[in-house]
């Protein structure tokens, strides 16, 4: 089977598809953990986009490195967040990546090692969600740093928990332990760390056994709700987020 251009276009995405179809995404820098800047913003968007148009791809697995998923983010790489020119970008890209990892047709399993403490919601995106016992989630970049949580990670928290605990989660925002996510329901599976991935490709073997139509379809069916909702709320919330952002700038030059 020939390998895709894509596999080698984003260099920290590593691009592994076993004979099988299924295909694992693991998001890293140099190997290791993936501090998320905003030339990863970018090329997520087309990266999750060729994923999706690529029948080649069976099942999806997304994952981190480096034993956590996205533990950090570099603002400072996203400029002057206060000038619409470079807010415009980041809400056509916010947008695009959501909608475009909801549009891959195929089951999706999230494998979290360690800490998936930036965009979260790339992760709660998939059907089915494997942790590490010492994995956790939480939303470092926006309320806690000064912004509002606009970019969808409100539309899946509430989707996952209810409304009520997904706005007291993100206005207080704190490490989710994997047994805690686990006793929500976000988390199906809590396996031993550094076991996720491997629990993961079992799962994904498993419904490989489905027929394909099967197995497309009802991604399809089970995403609908959730991509309605995106639709609806993420190009307002980061329209929200964006004044957030320019007022946050403000106050750091008036105290400077």
């Amino acid at each position: 089977m020939t390998t895709p251009t894509y596999f080698t276009r984003f260099p920290r995405i590593r691009f592994e598809r076993d004979a099988q179809g299924i295909l694992t995404m693991a998001l890293h820098q140099d190997g290791g953990p993936l501090t998320f800047t905003a030339a990863d913003h970018e090329a997520l968007v087309d990266a999750f986009y060729e994923v999706g148009r690529d029948r080649a791809n069976k099942v999806v697995i997304l994952t981190g490195s480096g034993g956590d998923f996205i533990p950090g983010i570099d603002f400072s790489s996203f400029g002057d967040v206060s000038d619409p020119d470079v807010w415009s970008k980041v809400h056509d890209e916010g947008t695009q990546v959501l909608e475009n990892i909801a549009n891959i047709r195929v089951p999706m399993i999230f494998a979290l090692e360690g800490r998936a403490h930036v965009h979260a919601e790339y992760g709660l995106l998939a059907n089915v969600i494997v942790a590490g016992e010492g994995a956790s989630f939480d939303d470092l970049p926006h309320f806690a740093g000064g912004i509002v949580p606009g970019d969808g990670i409100h539309t899946l928290w509430s989707h996952w928990v209810g409304p009520g605990r997904a706005m007291a989660m993100l206005l207080d925002p704190k490490p989710l332990t994997a047994r805690a996510a686990q006793a929500l329901g976000v988390v199906a599976e809590v396996v031993p760390d550094g076991a996720a991935l491997a629990r993961a490709r079992a799962i994904a073997q498993g419904w490989l056994t489905r027929p394909e139509v099967t197995r497309r379809n009802t991604r399809i069916h089970f995403i609908q709700p959730i991509k309605e909702r995106l639709v609806r709320e993420v190009g307002y919330g980061l329209a929200l987020e964006g004044a957030s952002a320019a007022a946050l700038v403000k106050s750091f030059r008036q105290a400077g």
